[in-house]
């Protein structure tokens, strides 16, 4: 089973730092991505959309408060400082720029990870609302990113997962081919939708009692796709497993 992890991106130039955090954060819902320079850092923003960023403030190219802003301009990623006092002014800037949290060097495992848990269910309930989302008996745990049908766990790939994951946002919404790519694949493949095709394909079986004549994820010709919404009793539409 493929298992959508969150991707931490750490920004920071000690390659100790970047060692320690790989380790401590060595668990089956976290994917590390090191980068050493703001530069590198804010491109891999741009490109690859973090779940949350752990930023040093102290960065050979630009100031980590420079970071925030520019991240600030176009994202809510949640951002948690990674500061060697407690007590640096600079900590409290980043927090007014729009930083969520802050820890200090050496890490406590424990609350890293209690304030790295926080942040990202913070940032789910932010865009959604809530921590997880429901469409009859189709529930996402937004935190934990796992998919649940009739209460038992699905596997999906990373890109299904985030397709699906938009679906249920936007769920009883039509939303076009190219709302679909930009949002999820990225806005270079706003035409891509023979790309789509393929992976709806792969959505409805599984999910849909019947993948060609999907009543959940239904089609507008030429325009895109619909999400239905759906109550707990739509069980004859969705794909029942067996045991």
């Amino acid at each position: 089973m493929n298992t959508k992890k969150n991707t931490i991106l750490v920004i920071d130039t000690d390659p100790q730092t970047q060692k320690m955090l790989s380790l401590i954060l060595d668990t089956p819902y976290f994917k590390v991505v090191g980068c050493k320079t703001a530069r590198e850092g804010l491109q891999f923003c741009v490109s690859s959309k973090p779940d949350l960023v752990l930023l040093a403030l102290n960065l050979p190219d630009m100031e980590g408060k420079s970071v925030i802003t520019d991240i600030r301009e176009w994202s809510q990623t949640p951002i948690i400082v990674l500061s060697e006092n407690s007590a640096d002014e600079n900590v409290i800037v980043a927090l007014d720029l729009g930083a969520d949290d802050y820890v200090v060097k050496p890490f406590n495992v424990d609350v890293l990870n209690a304030r790295i848990h926080a942040s990202l269910r913070k940032s789910a309930v932010h865009e959604t609302g809530e921590p997880e989302l429901y469409n009859g008996p189709l529930r996402m745990d937004l935190v934990r990113h796992e998919v649940f049908l009739h209460d038992e766990l699905l596997g999906f790939t990373p890109k299904e997962y985030n397709l699906l994951r938009y679906f249920m946002v936007h769920r009883g919404k039509m939303l076009t081919h190219r709302q679909i790519l930009h949002e999820v694949w990225g806005p270079a493949h706003s035409d891509d939708t023979q790309y789509l095709r393929v992976f709806i394909s792969q959505l409805r079986e599984k999910i849909e009692a019947n993948a060609a004549d999907p009543k959940l994820i239904v089609t507008e010709s030429g325009i895109g796709y619909r999400m239905d919404a759906m109550d707990l009793q739509s069980t004859k539409i969705m794909k029942v497993r067996k045991a």
